[in-house]
């Protein structure tokens, strides 16, 4: 990591359909791919987890989307009920149109695009690869629930690495299960002593470096270093 990495910081509305959806976006100077976050049951944008993640992938010269999959009135709601953080094919449909999206924005429109989905978002993350299999060049899932995605994994082309705790020991074999309908190039890696959420002393950090390492061998730009400075409309 470059801890010395110029970032433009800055908020963005994800309009592509109905309804619109906040953002934070991250922009290195010089940046070769973006990956766009998908949180998990409950979360938002604001995930520290995710936010030490993007911090990582940003200090690789990676630029970073998160953004809430719910509006605040539906994360207000599922907090009480939580039946929306388990809608998946509603989840599934907003990231792959904020994928769209992110190919109409000046200036980032062609910088190769990651997934990196944590828990349920993960389900999310992969229906998003299988539906646009000529845009999303790889994912990551952290603690994911790929076993949700259900039959559109086999679609799936993008390589898939799915990050399991070793002390998450239903979670491993939901992987495990997941990872036999993938017809990608696909690995799973599991950090002996993390729990779900990885917050044991160093995992989140195992992790971050994990997604890190695999955004860099996949997201390589199509035709040569696309800067994500300058020159970029409103977003």
């Amino acid at each position: 990591m470059n801890p010395s990495q110029q970032v433009e910081r800055r908020e963005a509305t994800i309009r592509k359909g109905e309804p619109a959806l906040p953002g934070d976006l991250a922009l290195p100077a010089d940046a070769t791919g973006i990956v766009v976050f998908a949180h998990g049951s409950g979360s938002s944008r604001f995930s520290a987890r995710n936010r030490l993640v993007a911090d990582s992938l940003n200090g690789g010269g990676l630029a970073t989307l998160l953004f809430d999959l719910l509006t605040a009135d539906e994360h207000e709601v599922d907090q009480r009920t939580r039946e929306l953080r388990f809608d998946i094919p509603m989840l599934g449909q907003r990231l792959t149109r904020t994928v769209d999206w992110l190919k109409e924005q000046p200036g980032i429109e062609n910088l190769p695009v990651g997934l990196f989905g944590a828990s349920t978002g993960s389900a999310a993350a992969l229906i998003a690869a299988a539906e646009r299999p000529g845009t999303v060049a790889a994912v990551v899932s952290r603690g994911g629930r790929p076993d949700l995605t259900g039959p559109r994994l086999e679609r799936v082309r993008a390589p898939t690495l799915l990050i399991v705790g070793g002390d998450d020991s239903p979670v491993i074999g939901m992987n495990r299960d997941a990872a036999r309908d993938l017809r990608c190039e696909h690995r799973i890696e599991i950090i002996p002593g993390a729990t779900h959420l990885f917050e044991e002393p160093g995992k989140l950090e195992e992790v971050a470096r994990l997604a890190r390492d695999w955004f860099l061998t996949y997201l390589v730009p199509r035709t040569g270093r696309h800067r994500a400075g300058g020159g970029r409309g409103s977003v």
